[in-house]
């Protein structure tokens, strides 16, 4: 039996749900990279950034090569980093409408 596609979707969006998991799609948007040089930009452990770079492999979101003793991540498709520029397009608009109410109720009330 197959699961429906809205479930899949959800397992797919579940699988974004971690902030550093964002974050190294994020750095591999803009290049492949190697772990060592992850982990000061993503500021976690080595054993935490392992168990997240083998969700998103797992997920197919990202894949590997070895080269000496250095493994490096790269985009499965470059379509994941388009998601995520939508998702930034879609917070900037809904967060700037929030910050539009914020004002209209800190504006003094007016005189009755």
């Amino acid at each position: 039996m197959t699961r429906p596609l809205y479930q899949v979707k959800a397992d797919f969006f579940k699988t974004l749900g971690h902030p550093v998991r964002i974050r190294v799609l994020e750095l591999l948007g803009q290049r492949e990279h190697a772990v060592s040089e992850m982990l000061p930009e993503v500021g976690v452990e080595a054993a935490n950034l392992s168990q997240q770079l083998a969700v998103l492999r797992r997920a197919g979101l990202v894949a590997t090569r070895k080269e000496g003793s250095a493994v490096y991540y790269s985009l499965t498709s470059p379509r994941v980093s388009d998601l995520l520029a939508v998702a930034r397009g879609i917070l900037t608009e809904v967060l700037t409408e929030q910050l539009g109410v914020i004002n209209d109720l800190r504006a003094p009330l007016p005189p009755v």
